[in-house]
């Protein structure tokens, strides 16, 4: 089998003209642009798609894949019915109520206003990984009276005080530990004898029995849980919750099974998934990668610069080459393939020598760039790289590689010979 003729014209213009230099030094500065180029944009791209999904990882293992809200008012009745009836739902893994509300949290020494989320413990750790986030007391005791007045002995401090979590951050400004009390301020108050809410705050005494990190700042600082029964009494609620929370098995059909959430429930249920309760965050991590990788492109289309200028050196150092090749009766085409070939071997050699370095340089940066997870919640650098991304990029590097040949080519191909021989 013979190649064509092009492919080895192509690749001796690629030489040096010494003999003991292998390429010529513009062809090495043009495939180490495309290499940096290919590099840096597979590192970015691998580190942004970590840390949204690190991000996401957090967000999912505090929060529910999809809420179920009533439309009309602000509780919902005969829960138990409606988790029931969502958990029959294709791709549901399990369902349970909650209650969230917006309180101040009091200890001796500090004042902090929180998100309050009443939850039923034994149905919440199949939907969150609440279960898995506590670092020190016992997701169980939620639901026990305390019995024992030792805070070092991690039990309730005083008969009667129902039991609550709290955030890791929250806990240390509160300056409180597991066991000690704190003091959940509700501005709705106690019903009264015509059956109105007073404005006069609620006030009740509960007893810290657990500490979460989630890996969130915003979660562990401004968020803590008590008892489904206990959230429902302090609130007035009678038997109604806030919402359904939901797990599903696969959450990038979330919004689907949303949907199909509210046609099996129908009016006025409303089902939103965990990209709507997040949209602002995620479309600006969205946002961000798009923005890198067109400004981390430039990279490549400066780099193309020197095929531009490679070529048109070729071109003008070989005109009389390329009038014998014309002369010899070599077409249009085929001087323009030469050419073309030239500025793909480039942009190749530059992508397949750039795609094992920008995976080097991640693992590098994921192996050795520690942090201190005190401070930054992460003790690595988290890295993901999606295949559709390397695809992308390699894909760029050789279109971009491929254009910059188009002029140079054009222009060896109109090339007289006669005008290029004439003096020879």
């Amino acid at each position: 089998m013979h190649l064509p003729y092009e492919i080895f014209i192509g690749l001796r213009y690629l030489r040096a003209k010494r003999r003991h230099r292998t390429i010529s030094l513009n062809t090495f500065v043009s495939v180490a642009g495309i290499t940096l180029g290919v590099a840096a944009l597979i590192g970015t791209l691998g580190i942004m798609t970590g840390f949204k999904e690190d991000l996401q990882a957090k967000i999912l293992g505090t929060t529910s894949h999809i809420v179920v809200h009533d439309r009309t008012k602000d509780g919902m009745a005969a829960y138990n019915d409606v988790t029931a009836r969502v958990a029959q739902v294709p791709h549901v893994l399990a369902a349970t109520p909650f209650v969230f509300r917006q309180v101040l949290l009091t200890s001796q020494s500090s004042v902090q206003g929180i998100v309050l989320r009443g939850i039923d413990q034994q149905r919440e750790r199949q939907v969150t990984e609440l279960a898995k986030n506590v670092k020190s007391g016992s997701l169980e005791d939620l639901d026990r009276q305390a019995t024992s007045a030792t805070p070092e002995a991690g039990a309730a401090a005083e008969p009667g005080h129902p039991g609550i979590i709290l955030g890791k951050e929250l806990a240390m400004r509160l300056g409180t530990f597991v066991g000690d009390q704190v003091n959940v301020v509700s501005p709705v108050g106690p019903a009264s004898a015509l059956g109105t809410l007073t404005m006069t705050p609620k006030i009740r005494t509960f007893t810290v029995v657990a500490v979460f990190e989630s890996g969130m700042y915003e979660y562990d600082s401004s968020l803590a849980y008590i008892a489904l029964g206990e959230a429902q009494a302090f609130f007035n609620m009678g038997d109604t919750v806030t919402g359904i929370e939901v797990k599903v098995d696969d959450i990038f059909i979330a919004s689907e099974i949303a949907r199909s959430i509210e046609q099996a429930l129908g009016f006025p249920y409303w089902a939103r998934d965990w990209m709507q309760l997040n949209k602002n965050l995620f479309s600006a991590l969205k946002l961000e990668k798009i923005m890198m990788f067109l400004l981390l492109v430039l990279i490549t289309i400066v780099a193309s610069f020197n095929i531009v200028s490679t070529l048109t050196m070729i071109v003008t150092e070989k005109q009389r080459e390329i009038a014998v090749l014309k002369a010899m009766g070599a077409t249009k085409q085929a001087i323009m393939r030469i050419f073309m070939l030239n500025g793909l071997i480039i942009g190749l050699t530059g992508t397949a020598i750039g795609v094992p370095l920008g995976y080097t340089f991640l693992w590098l940066i994921q192996t050795y760039w520690t942090f201190d997870p005190t401070v930054y919640y992460i003790s690595h650098v988290p890295v993901h790289i999606q295949a559709l991304d390397v695809i992308l990029v390699s894909f760029s590097a050789i279109l971009i590689s491929f254009a910059a040949t188009l002029y140079p080519s054009w222009q060896a191909a109109k090339l007289d010979p006669a005008a290029a021989l004439r003096y020879e």
